[in-house]
């Protein structure tokens, strides 16, 4: 109703938001907001630019054109390096892009190694189809990086004469961040991924006062995760199953945030002889060169994590782990006898090192495959979550004899009770929140349990939907 009440006014005089993405979905977040910044000119700011990840349709869909101009975009800010928040951002400067882009130092580092690795997979495919439409080149993602400027969390910066921005600790991953924007004498927070707090790294995600527009992320919007301590007696006692089974542990796990999770986890578990001596691989180039940068940021990390480095312990260093960052090593894998632990990406099954071992090991009813990421709809995790007796690995049909175990306390996104408690925190009148980033029936349960408690206006938005502010 609102999109089509815009679309028959003649003239519109204030601040506009566009949904392109994450809208009734998880991934491939944009939003475009536009501000009068008078002498009739309007600066448009965007805030993520991500990559729609599941199958090869959503694959295809990230090659079509961009429903706007990238010319006439002024501002770009990251909430964090994730690629379903950050993966198109080269194609949006291929396509003639070349305003400021805006991260915390993390982001930054994190961007430049999940930019050129998603970019020498598109080169891969290229290649393998003898030619077509390359999404970007090496040369994109150089330029964007070139883009960039970096700020500190809770140092609010003007981009303009009337338009202030801020950014504050997300607690989702490294750098991660809840946006603030002012313009027009309103205000509006673009919550990111939010935390799953307490997290076994970072710090607890920000609370934020007072908003005139929010939209919050509702990945998990319709359910609740395990506490800290029930998802690591969880996870120790999966491991010790898999050993007494003599069976093979499989953890598919996004390379940036969750492999460094369940390193720091294994670390406790190992040092405190919680679990047997088993090895453990990290079968996962991006995870070690992102472990790598989570090295650089200690101040970053809560205050366990801290005082942990302060004595003297390699959160990512302890007996039986192994990094195989060449593909020798990764085969080599295969002929440890089991039991043993492989760590591996992608975290949705849709490509990297995990398939291989999945192929291998899923057949096995020994074995287990430990889901602790989302898994959109389509994605080859997700069938398996969903309980397929079958799947097709690298063109060949695998039976499913394994054990399937989940825990979603190992989420880094805030769960249905976090959600609420930091939307509670806020002080009212609110005019609206949009419940964005989640699948439509998360987000819908998210929505009415604001509307029944919070008593706020509160709605799914449409992709491609235009609301005025």
């Amino acid at each position: 109703v609102e999109f089509r009440y815009l679309k028959c006014r003649k003239s519109t005089t204030g601040m506009k938001l566009h949904f392109y993405g994450g809208a009734g979905e998880v991934t491939g977040v944009k939003y475009l907001l536009e501000v009068k910044t008078g002498n009739k000119k309007t600066t448009r700011i965007m805030v993520d630019c991500g990559m729609l990840q599941g199958g090869p349709r959503e694959f295809e869909k990230n090659s079509e054109d961009f429903p706007f101009d990238p010319k006439t975009v002024d501002y770009l800010l990251i909430t964090h390096a994730h690629i379903d928040h950050v993966g198109l951002v080269p194609k949006l400067y291929r396509d003639g892009f070349r305003g400021k882009i805006f991260v915390t130092e993390p982001t930054k580092d994190l961007m430049e190694l999940v930019l050129n690795d998603s970019q020498q997979i598109l080169e891969r495919e290229f290649r393998k189809r003898g030619g077509g439409n390359l999404m970007y080149s090496r040369k994109d993602v150089e330029g964007v990086l070139k883009l960039i400027k970096t700020i500190k969390y809770k140092r609010k910066r003007k981009l303009e004469s009337n338009i202030f921005f801020k950014f504050n600790d997300a607690g989702h991953m490294l750098g991660s961040a809840i946006i603030e924007i002012w313009a027009e004498g309103k205000k509006i927070v673009f919550s990111g991924d939010l935390g799953n707090s307490p997290s076994p790294l970072l710090s607890p995600l920000a609370k934020i006062k007072d908003a005139d527009y929010i939209l919050v992320e509702s990945t998990y919007g319709d359910r609740n995760h395990e506490n800290k301590d029930e998802r690591k007696n969880a996870f120790e006692n999966i491991i010790e199953e898999t050993y007494k089974n003599r069976g093979v542990l499989m953890i598919p796990a996004f390379a940036v945030e969750r492999t460094q999770e369940l390193l720091y986890e294994l670390n406790e578990l190992v040092n405190n002889c919680r679990i047997p001596q088993v090895p453990i691989f990290i079968d996962s180039p991006l995870a070690i060169k992102a472990t790598a940068i989570y090295k650089k940021y200690p101040d970053y990390f809560n205050k366990e994590a801290r005082n942990l480095i302060m004595k003297g312990d390699d959160l990512f260093k302890f007996p039986g782990l192994k990094y195989t960052e060449q593909v020798e090593d990764s085969k080599a894998i295969n002929i440890i006898s089991p039991p043993k632990i492989i760590i591996a990406g992608s975290g949705m099954s849709a490509g990297g090192r995990i398939i291989f071992h999945e192929k291998m090991y899923l057949p096995d009813s020994r074995n287990c495959l430990l889901i602790t990421n989302f898994q959109v709809k389509s994605s080859l995790g997700r069938q398996i979550l969903d309980g397929a007796k079958e799947v097709n690995i690298l063109d060949e049909n695998v039976s499913i004899r394994a054990k399937i175990a989940t825990i979603q306390g190992y989420s880094s996104h805030a769960d249905r009770k976090a959600l609420y408690s930091w939307l509670e925190n806020f002080d009212k009148p609110i005019k609206k929140i949009w419940a964005v980033q989640g699948e439509n029936e998360s987000a819908e349960s998210l929505v009415q349990l604001i509307k029944d408690h919070l008593g706020i206006p509160a709605r799914v938005p449409q992709k491609g939907e235009i609301v005025e502010l």
